[in-house]
């Protein structure tokens, strides 16, 4: 209704991010992480992960296996691995469940469960609260976050990732499936900090060349003081500006972390950049949000 949205945008408008807990139920979030099982239960490990670590160019060829099989997994769900898990052999020195970082970057169009999250009436109704005219998905994550080895995220603006002109047009929604803590790696935020523009941008490197992407710019030092934590219990939704500064710790708990994360373009009057490693193809143009 029109007169409850107005506090929460004004807040989300200041902050840079907004927490709107109990947004999906206990449910919903437990349908997610069942799914997630069924997926890594039938996963084979991709052979770039396997290979043997020996020759420098051995080496190189694995590095270009993996940026590609990074490079063209927006169209498609594929695994992503926590470091340290496979020996030079390529066999996994804990279970596989338990050395999966994330699984992305299209669950949300291949995926019946993440699809129906993603585009479920809620969202689509707080989308139409926020304004947006033309929203697309352009990305979806699941994140786990594994207990005693869930690497720490280095802070970052995602329009640094997913660059727009305008700037301004990119929005993630940050889904809790498990309570996060400060314990197992919550998300932090520096409020207000979404209102000065993008330091750095990885974009895609000249074919042939040994990386896939490479940073133009560079990330400024941030001030670890002014970081707030933002715990959330499991079901909480957190919208992210595509510009706030945000990052989590490591986490050295016993208890896993995951969640289900998706970006929204609004597609109204915006480019999506020719540069971006993520890139719409023929066979998933981006999506529309609202179906």
């Amino acid at each position: 209704s029109g007169g409850e949205q107005s506090p929460c945008l004004f807040q989300f408008r200041k902050d840079g991010f907004l927490v709107l807990e109990h947004f999906f139920t206990a449910e919903e979030c437990d349908s997610m992480r069942n799914q997630i099982q069924r997926i890594v239960a039938e996963m084979e490990v991709p052979p770039h992960c396997r290979t043997e670590f020996s020759t420098k160019e051995e080496e190189q060829l694995q590095a270009q296996g993996s940026s590609d099989y990074f490079l063209t997994s927006g169209d498609k769900i594929r695994f992503f691995f926590e470091k340290g898990v496979l020996d030079e052999r390529g066999n996994f020195l804990i279970p596989k469940e338990k050395s999966i970082s994330k699984i992305g970057h299209a669950l949300h169009a291949y995926d019946p469960v993440f699809k129906q999250i993603t585009h479920s009436s809620k969202v689509q109704e707080l989308g139409r609260k926020l304004g947006l005219e033309r929203p697309v998905v352009v990305q979806s994550m699941y994140i786990f976050k594994q207990p005693g080895i869930g690497g720490e995220v280095t802070p970052h603006q995602d329009a640094t990732f997913l660059h727009t002109e305008p700037l301004g047009r990119i929005l993630g929604f940050w889904i809790a499936l498990e309570d996060a803590t400060q314990e197992n790696g919550c998300l932090w935020f520096i409020p207000g900090s979404h209102t000065s523009g993008i330091t750095r941008r990885m974009v895609r490197a000249a074919s042939g060349t040994s990386t896939c992407v490479e940073f133009v710019g560079s990330e400024p030092a941030y001030d670890n003081s002014q970081f707030i934590p933002l715990p959330v219990s499991k079901g909480g939704l957190i919208l992210i500006h595509g510009e706030v500064v945000h990052k989590s710790e490591l986490n050295s708990s016993a208890s896993s972390r995951h969640a289900f994360t998706f970006h929204v373009m609004e597609a109204k009057d915006t480019s999506w950049s020719k540069e971006n490693w993520l890139q719409p193809t023929p066979e998933l143009p981006f999506p529309s949000l609202y179906t």
